[in-house]
């Protein structure tokens, strides 16, 4: 029993080492092969290569167009959002009664010439009575005699200057 084993052991190494020997001869021929055949595997290979290339570039290109046009619907879709929402905040500010920005624009104007209107007033009006002031005494000399100096009125009597 002792020498089947033995003899067994020997067959299984035996088939290991020409199994073994076989790989290295391939592996040896592989080499061989591919020094041969290398340029023709290396331009097949880049052959397959541009077509790969060409293929995607195809569906590249096509996912670009319909990234484009989804863009495109996409921006109208939030324009035309923006715009209602705009309608609508301006329909909420008109119910109660926030003025818009040409209508404030338009009464910051009316208040600026109203501004100008008064300034020009006050400047009339005050040049007016300096005038008349002027003249008066003048005339008063001339028609009136002199009269005696008037009593002095309290303060208490005198209306105050605003």
């Amino acid at each position: 029993m002792a020498k089947k084993k033995k003899k067994k052991s020997k067959e299984i190494q035996n088939d290991i080492m020409e199994s073994a020997h076989k790989v290295w001869l391939a592996g040896l021929g592989a080499v061989a092969m591919a020094e041969q055949e290398g340029g023709k595997f290396f331009s097949n290979l880049m052959e397959q290569g541009e077509k790969l290339e060409g293929k995607s570039k195809k569906q590249v290109e096509k996912a670009k167009g319909t990234v484009s046009g989804m863009k495109t619907v996409a921006e109208s879709y939030w324009e035309t959002f923006g715009r209602t929402v705009d309608d609508q905040m301006t329909a909420v500010i008109h119910r109660i009664g926030v003025p818009t920005k040409d209508e404030i624009e338009t009464l910051t104007k009316k208040v600026e010439d109203l501004t100008v209107a008064v300034d020009n007033l006050r400047t009339k009006s005050a040049a007016k009575p300096k005038a008349t002031a002027a003249r008066k005494p003048a005339a008063k000399k001339a028609k009136t005699p002199k009269k005696a100096p008037a009593k002095k009125a309290t303060t208490a009597n005198k209306p105050t200057a605003k």
